[in-house]
């Protein structure tokens, strides 16, 4: 976390922008719903708006999460122009309701995350939202994290309900596992 905080916020927009380019050569492009997260901005996440805009111009179907910290679990809904965002408390943009997509129409998942390892396994933010939610997703959906930064040799603290990525993407390559 304390690489990411050190990006200039140049740094940063250089670094989104190069990744979203390389998400452009994965053979994901024929699938209809992508499941994306919204940044947090004061945290230095990597800028998902650039994803948010190639998705849009590819037509596809969009799907936004809503946390539930009660049971740290994630709603999904579908972005449309009526769609309504708002701020939690945590400073994640969400939608404030709207059309709820199921699950199995999911076909990818990009997944946000703080180091990932050569063999597909991440490490999250620790509340285990994304955790829960790949484990009921079903086995076609694809796993795409997303990572400002190259693989870390090797997590070690792997726990048995941790569903490792089938992709990675950095700004200057593609991890597949």
């Amino acid at each position: 976390m304390s690489r990411r905080k050190a990006l200039s916020h140049e740094t940063l927009e250089e670094r989104s922008l190069h990744l979203s380019n390389e998400l452009l050569q994965l053979p994901i492009w024929h699938f209809s719903y992508y499941h994306l997260f919204l940044s947090i901005p004061d945290k230095k996440e990597l800028n998902t708006e650039y994803i948010l805009n190639i998705l849009s111009g590819k037509d596809k179907y969009i799907v936004l999460p809503r946390c539930n910290f009660e049971d740290n679990s994630l709603s999904h809904f579908l972005l449309t122009d009526a769609t309504r965002l708002v701020v939690n408390n945590w400073g994640v943009p969400e939608p404030d309701g709207g059309i709820a997509v199921e699950l199995e129409k999911i076909d990818i998942v990009f997944i946000p995350l703080l180091a990932f390892d050569r063999e597909g396994h991440r490490v999250g933010y620790g509340k285990g939202f994304y955790d829960r939610f790949l484990s009921t997703c079903p086995k076609h959906t694809l796993k795409i994290g997303l990572s400002l930064f190259e693989p870390v040799k090797r997590i070690s603290d792997i726990a048995k309900h941790d569903i490792p990525l089938d992709y990675c993407v950095t700004p200057e390559s593609t991890y597949s596992f």
